[in-house]
């Protein structure tokens, strides 16, 4: 059956293929694309013991992209999948402390990302021909860290693409910034803005909507897109990796067959976890999607009292990709929690772009009972970083040491529990070498960047990433571009529209 997308927003629920949604990116009503239905798997679980992990992204996102023909999406996912891994599993699971730790950090640039963003450029090109695209796409993100670097990596020299990144120009690693203007591509850009992350992605939606300049760039021959998770095309790759973890868990005999686990996600934008709780819907036994937040808590005070408000302090944290106040994807889940009424997701939007905050129903926030919210601060980070150091000598970024922490708040909420716990692990703490030094309690954590990385290198025992050698290999890079908020238009304008 042919799976069509509507928008959030749209009240006339206007539908249009796979295909078409990723290669809009964003709803022109400034809504999200969301399946008119969530597929359910058509394989049994046992057979997930048997598919390798390029087998099982066709298995699942066959059921979200029928548009594709097999040939085409198998030729995606071979594409994506191979040797720009360090490991043939892609996204393997390790063990500590009575946890799954599924590491999502082996791509090209050692962060989750890349799983999606392996895989997009492909779609992208390929739905471009099926929907005999004549016009060059502008890939517009914005970025806390990770995507812009994983976005870029992807897009580098895509022939018929140009990508346009922009970042906070103080919220991110030092790690994180060099692998961003060291990025090669002669169609990739990158812009350090002088303001927050939410800024930055408020801005883009805007250019993406402006009516006035798109008709611009159609008359030029471009079309503009997005990489970020607001992207069909984004987000149903991460469903992928929830079902490859529940086939290692049962492999590596943590649970039997048809058991439930949770999930432990750290969490800004809502893309990473409402992929978890696609899975779920999809029939994975999921019990728990346990919602990790840093100091920038506001999905925890939503989930908890049915209050989501942005009108809070920003602050600038060792787990930068979480540092966000909008989550977007958060849209998609408020429109399936309202048994998507249009009109509800739109009211809330409203309020949210208006008063900077919203409320929903006691009855409404009871439909959200698969979830578990808490967050940690910096000391409850770094001690999480050094108590599963002390463990077995393992070394985690902050991002996982957030999802951690809360995975362990859950269990002294619910000791009786004897459900099992995967904590996604978003990214190699080579991104992050100073925050971590900083949990081990290193005096090389006061040292600067690359001298950071060999002091972690000492610390962990563990070889340096291909992404980090290649760093450390590059001295020519681009200058620092630094722009304020209101001149990203401008930026992208002088990009397209120079000659």
């Amino acid at each position: 059956m042919s799976l069509l997308y509507r928008s959030t927003r749209d009240l006339k629920a206007n539908t249009i293929p796979a295909s078409e949604a990723i290669l809009k990116g964003l709803s022109s009503d400034g809504g999200l694309y969301v399946p008119t239905s969530i597929p359910k798997i058509d394989f049994d679980l046992s057979e997930l013991l048997d598919f390798s992990y390029q087998e099982l992204a066709f298995r699942v996102l066959r059921l979200f992209y029928t548009d594709f023909s097999e040939s085409e999406l198998r030729k995606c996912i071979e594409n994506a999948y191979g040797d720009n891994f360090d490991t043939s599993l892609i996204a393997p699971l390790s063990f500590h402390d009575n946890n799954g730790y599924l590491e999502l950090f082996h791509g090209p640039t050692i962060a989750f990302k890349d799983i999606a963003l392996q895989l997009l450029p492909h779609l992208m090109t390929t739905a471009a021909k099926k929907n005999k695209l004549q016009k060059e796409i502008v890939i517009l993100t914005a970025t806390s860290g990770d995507t812009g670097k994983a976005a870029m990596d992807g897009f580098a020299d895509v022939e018929g693409t140009k990508i346009i990144v922009f970042y906070p120009k103080d919220g991110v690693s030092f790690i994180q910034e060099q692998q961003m203007l060291t990025q090669k591509g002669k169609n990739t850009f990158i812009y350090a803005v002088d303001g927050n992350f939410d800024v930055a992605q408020t801005n883009v939606k805007r250019i993406l909507n402006n009516d006035k300049l798109s008709q611009k760039l159609a008359n030029d021959n471009y079309q503009f897109s997005s990489a970020n998770s607001i992207n069909i095309g984004r987000l149903f790759p991460q469903v992928v990796y929830y079902f490859y973890a529940y086939s290692q868990m049962v492999k590596q005999q943590k649970i039997s067959l048809g058991s439930a686990i949770n999930f432990s996600v750290p969490t800004g934008n809502f893309g990473d976890i409402l992929a978890g709780y696609y899975a779920q819907k999809m029939g994975l036994p999921i019990n728990k999607l346990l919602c990790a937040s840093n100091k920038n808590n506001v999905l925890t005070e939503f989930f908890n009292e049915g209050i989501y408000d942005k009108n809070r302090p920003f602050y600038v944290t060792s787990s930068p990709s979480m540092d966000i106040l909008v989550s977007s994807n958060l849209e998609r889940l408020l429109f399936y929690i309202n048994n998507e009424d249009v009109q509800a997701t739109i009211d809330l939007m409203t309020q949210l772009s208006n008063n900077g905050k919203y409320s929903i129903s006691s009855e409404i926030k009871d439909s959200l009972s698969d979830f578990f919210a808490a967050f940690a601060d910096e000391e409850q980070t770094a001690n999480e970083i050094s108590r599963i150091y002390k463990i077995d000598g393992s070394i985690i970024d902050p991002h996982t040491a957030v999802a951690s922490y809360v995975a362990r708040l859950y269990k002294e909420k619910y000791p009786d529990s004897t459900i099992p716990t995967v904590i996604v692990s978003t990214a190699s703490p080579y991104k992050f070498p100073q925050s971590v030094l900083i949990g081990l309690h290193d005096s090389a954590a006061f040292e600067t960047g690359f001298t950071a990385l060999q002091a972690l290198k000492n610390k962990s025992h563990v070889e340096f990433p291909s992404a980090i050698e290649q760093l450390l290999s590059k001295h020519n890079k681009r200058a620092k571009k630094v722009i304020s908020s209101s001149d990203m238009k401008k930026a992208v304008e002088k990009i397209l529209f120079t000659k």
